[in-house]
């Protein structure tokens, strides 16, 4: 059986009494930085207690002082029985945000909390654990993970699983995918009925098929097998941190935890 002791979803609040059940931390995503800024909340139950908080920076206009919101962030944890915090930011560093890292590293590390930061923030505490997502359209995810685990410490590493389920045309100079759901899946495998392979560079299952309107096509995705196998990556570079999504795999996280 998989090992639930390093695996963390991040769920909405909708979600958050289903997934309890399944004994893994959850990580909330009901909150993100605002104007200010200070910490938004969507609703959430009142019952909600304990896990992680996910904030969110998405809108935010990099405008404002540090310090008053991450005693605003440290208030809610207490107020919540939080324990840790992923700070989901995106991908240009803004200032105000780079010295909350900064500050929430030192602050959750006093109290021996962890905090997750994406890759572009890494840099800013050396105290956070860094995000790297399994989402890869060209590479490697063992070398990936190797030279992450190489530069910040394969014990700072986190694995963040990004359910993969996308067409791309061929050629696809971008890299870029049309995003699929589950069920356009299935439909096009059913239409199709192709011959599936699984690739060890992406750790994922992939086909081929030919439109007569758009040309030749990839189509990359995981299952529950895949994802087993990403995980099982990490943990063979000493990399125990995962991160899951539980809307993207809530359909197969039976078959995950086996």
């Amino acid at each position: 059986m998989l090992s639930k002791s390093h695996l963390i979803l991040t769920v909405p609040p909708a979600d958050s009494r289903t997934a309890s059940a399944l004994g893994l931390p959850l990580a909330h995503t009901a909150y993100r930085v605002g104007g200010g800024p200070h910490l938004f909340r969507a609703n959430m139950p009142v019952a909600v207690r304990g896990g992680l908080m996910v904030i969110d920076d998405s809108g935010f206009d990099g405008m404002g002082e540090s310090t008053p919101f991450c005693h605003e962030v440290m208030r809610e944890c207490a107020a919540r029985g939080f324990d840790g915090v992923i700070c989901k930011f995106a991908a240009r560093p803004l200032t105000v945000l780079s010295t909350i890292v900064t500050e929430l590293g030192e602050l959750m590390h006093k109290r021996g909390w962890p905090l997750y930061v994406t890759e572009p923030y890494a840099r800013f505490s050396d105290k956070a654990k860094v995000l790297i997502s399994s989402a890869l359209s060209g590479g490697s995810l063992q070398l990936r993970l190797m030279e992450a685990a190489e530069r910040y410490g394969a014990g700072r590493v986190a694995l963040e699983v990004e359910r993969v389920c996308q067409d791309f045309f061929l050629p696809s100079p971008t890299g870029q995918g049309v995003d699929l759901t589950p069920e356009e899946l299935r439909r096009r495998m059913e239409e199709l009925a192709p011959s599936v392979f699984f690739s060890s560079e992406l750790c994922a299952h992939y086909f081929t098929y030919m439109s007569p309107q758009s040309g030749a096509h990839f189509i990359l995705f995981d299952d529950a097998g895949s994802i087993r196998k990403k995980l099982h990556i990490a943990r063979s570079l000493d990399i125990s941190d995962a991160v899951l999504a539980y809307p993207q795999v809530s359909d197969l996280l039976t078959e995950i935890l086996e």
